[in-house]
This record gives C-alpha cells, structure tokens and sequence, in this order.
C-alpha cells in the first residue's frame, strides 16, 4: 500500500469533502489538481496529484523538501543553521475551500496549501501559514480585520522571440487603445477565465512601459488575497500561452526603464468600519488609521527585505518612476511609497485603503502582506504619530529638508534591506526566527549570484523567472 492510499486516520472531515470534491471534478473533466505554494524567493513551487488522489493528498498531505525555503530563484541552494540540507520532509496539505478549477488549463484545478510538518505541526517557514497567524494575532489582540488585494503587473512577449530576449508582442501606447485592441482576444479569454474562476476584476488597461499591462481585483481577506495574486497569475500565463505569447511578472525586464510592481492594498476595520474613513485625522483617517499607517512608514527600509526582494526590483525602484523610492506619504500622490487612497464621495467608508508601492511580483504575497500588517500594527499598538505628509515628487526636495521632514531613500541594494531587516526586532519576531533566517540567507543568496554583472545583466537573469 503506498502513502498516498487514503486508509482510516489522517482528517476524516477532509477525506469526505475531498471525496466527493473528487468525484465532482471528474465529472467536469478534471483529471489533476495542481497543489502550490510561494517559496521564499518569491517562485511559485508546485506538486500535482491525479484527481482521484484528492482524498489522500487532503488526509495525508503530499511530501515536499523543506530545502525549497533556501532555493534561489536560479533553483542554486542556499542554507541555515536550520534549514538548505537534503533532509526531512513535508506535507502539503490542499486548502480545499479554495479549490478551484482551471479556465484556462482544461483538465486541472488548483489549491493553495499548508505546509505542515510529518508530526502535524505547521512548518516554521510556511509564509500562508505566517499570514493566517498575523491575521488571527490583530483580530484577537487588536479587534482588527483586514481587506487586502494585490496589483498585478506583467509584461506581454512575443513567443517566438530569440533566446531569452524579450520582444514586445504589442507597439500601442502606455494606456493606450491600440494597445489594447492588439491584445484583444487574448484579454477577452483572460477576463472570461478569471470570472469562471470566481476572480473579482475590477480592471483590467495597458500600463506604462512597453507591452505591460495591470489587472487590478476586489479586495478580500489577506490569505484569500495573497491566494488570489497567485491564481491569477497561472491564470495569465496559462491563457497568455494558448495565445503563443511569453510573460514575465519580474520588476524588470531590461536594465532601463519602468518595471512590474504589485502594489499592496489593505484597509483596517474594526467590526464593520472602515478605519480609513469617516475619521476625524486626515483625510478621513481614524487616529489609529494613522498609527497604523505610520508604523509601515516607519519600518519601509526593513520591509523592502520582503517587497522588494530580488536584485531585479533595486532596477524597478529608481526615483521619479511612480514606484515609490521614498519614505514619504501624501493623498493620491503616486511618488509616495505610501498612498493614501479616500476613493470617491459617497463610497469612501468601503473603498478608502492605503497602497503600498514599494512591492513587486517577485515578492511572496504571503511574506509581504504578514510583514506589512505586523508594521503596521506596531504603530497601531505604540499610537504612532504620522508625519507630514509629501506632495509632488519628493526626488526634488532639497536635501536638508527631506532630512528634517524624514525622507530618505530606501535600500538600493539587497545588503542594504537585509541589514534594516536584521535590526528589526519587530518584522523578524513576526516571521519567526526559521523564515527570519531563510529570508537573510536567501536575499544574500541571490545578490551574491549577480555580483558583478551591470543592469541589463541582472535584468536578464530574472526576465523570465517570475
């Protein structure tokens, strides 16, 4: 008998849902279901069961190295005290509330998992499970929930390019409406793939730089949120591949020129009110909106560690390019790393939130949102005050008074981040001292690998990892 039989023990409850989860599936045609986590490098790792092997991988979990929460994105392994060796092994338990059939890959479905330890435990270096535990912690300590979404920026390449090289499969303008008849059939499928799978577009445009587009979604819970960012990127790769394109979600692509963010919404709540709106702080912020709010400003260089995390995003965050390079907030000012966004008159008690701009896509959305919650409720705890706020562009400020008004440029190198990070008592008791450790290990890993090379060379090697 292998391990996977489902034989008594293990989640009964599991096994019956997943049971007859399985036998739904079958029934539409799906013949495997693909079962995918975020490393610490920020690359999407899966394992796949055949359909009929749901109940087993729901009771028993399917094995998987731990030695993946060293992996760089060039798959090279770095190590911990703890972590890095051929040893041991995992279990990867399927959420099963959140699986989903695959519009776009006929014949899969798709569910984000726990990684649980072969004793039972939650592994220390599961960021899903950080996540749920930072969630759980502002509820319980604070009475605070949280709405998040994460922005998805990819860049659109023609598939028969040479090589690696990366060729714009469209020539329209930043937001423009060639653009985006160029990519029309391709971007009809992908809206019709996200509705079938339960995806909440709420828009869709070309971007900036050159054959980029964004999607944006409603804003869910920060686990349903950070799962989200992940479907829906197999999602565009997926649809973009039967179109013959190539994407990349990397912060950059070429050595010059605007990169790929993914952008961090969250809003507080306290029961059902939004703390962002109808307060008597500013711009309709409650006093602990501004705490809140404060504390991420105060800890942004240490949270580039898990935002920005690839030697590709210090290419992404140069100044006066909208990705927010600055210790600085303001209303709708889009060269702030923190936007304040108040949304219209009339709908501001649900839509008002703040953005995070200093992420990218090679961040793991698990990693970056428990971070920036753990941030944030620092401030809330400690009633942080928020400094002035910034309008404009703050790369113009004269030197001295970006000193007095505390604005300074965040880490341009990965050493730097890791250094902020380290002395961050806060962020790192957050993760845990097993993730804590991986995240240095592994950030000092991938700076290592481009020692050397110039921007176009760094941008080169990640172009198509992400």
């Amino acid at each position: 008998m292998s391990e996977s039989d489902p034989v008594p023990g293990g989640r009964p409850g599991e096994v019956e849902r997943a049971t007859a989860l399985s036998g739904e599936l079958t029934g539409q045609g799906v013949h495997g279901v693909v079962l995918a986590y975020v490393d610490t490098a920020g690359i999407t790792r899966v394992k796949t069961v055949p359909t009929a092997k749901l109940a087993s991988a729901a009771a028993w979990g399917v094995g998987m190295s731990p030695v993946f929460d060293t992996f760089l994105a060039d798959d090279s392994i770095v190590a911990t005290d703890v972590l890095g060796s051929p040893d041991g092994d995992l279990r990867l338990y399927p959420d099963l509330d959140r699986l989903t059939v695959l519009a776009a890959q006929p014949g899969w479905a798709w569910a984000p998992v726990d990684r649980i330890t072969q004793e039972g435990a939650p592994h220390p270096a599961c960021g899903r499970t950080v996540l749920r535990r930072t969630v759980a912690e502002a509820a319980g300590r604070h009475g605070v929930t949280f709405r998040a979404a994460v922005e998805v920026e990819w860049v659109v390449g023609r598939g028969d390019a040479d090589g690696d090289a990366f060729v714009p499969a469209v020539s329209g303008p930043a937001y423009g409406a060639a653009r985006q008849i160029e990519l029309s059939d391709c971007a009809a499928d992908l809206l019709a793939a996200l509705a079938a799978q339960g995806v909440d577009v709420e828009q869709f445009h070309p971007e900036y730089a050159a054959g980029q587009f964004e999607i944006s979604v409603g804003a869910l819970d920060p686990v349903t949120a950070a799962d989200h960012s992940v479907l829906v990127r197999q999602t565009i790769r997926a649809v973009s591949r039967r179109h013959g394109l190539r994407v990349s979600f990397a912060p950059a692509v070429l050595g010059q020129g605007v990169g790929n963010g993914g952008h961090l919404h969250l809003s507080a709540w306290r029961g059902r009110t939004n703390l962002h709106a109808g307060g008597t702080g500013r711009y309709g912020m409650t006093p602990e909106a501004e705490s809140f709010v404060a504390g991420v400003l105060g800890r942004l260089p240490a949270l580039t560690a898990m935002t920005a995390p690839s030697p590709a995003s210090r290419l992404r965050l140069r100044p006066s390019q909208w990705a927010g390079v600055f210790t600085a907030w303001g209303r709708e000012t889009r060269e702030a790393a923190l936007r304040i966004v108040t949304g219209t008159a009339g709908i501001r008690d649900r839509a008002a939130n703040l953005e995070v701009k200093p992420v990218d896509l090679a961040a793991n959305p698990y990693l970056a949102l428990a971070s920036v919650i753990a941030a944030g409720l620092d401030g809330l705890a400690s009633s942080a005050p928020l400094p002035e706020e910034i309008t404009g562009d703050p790369a113009r400020l004269d030197p001295a008074d970006a000193a007095a008004r505390g604005v300074r440029r965040l880490p341009v190198t990965l050493a730097e981040s890791v250094a902020a990070f380290r002395a961050d008592e806060v962020l790192r008791t957050a993760l845990g001292p097993v993730l804590a450790d991986a995240v240095v290990a592994v950030r000092l890993g991938e700076a290592g690998t481009v020692e050397g090379l110039d921007d176009e060379g760094v941008a080169a090697a990640y172009r198509w990892k992400y």
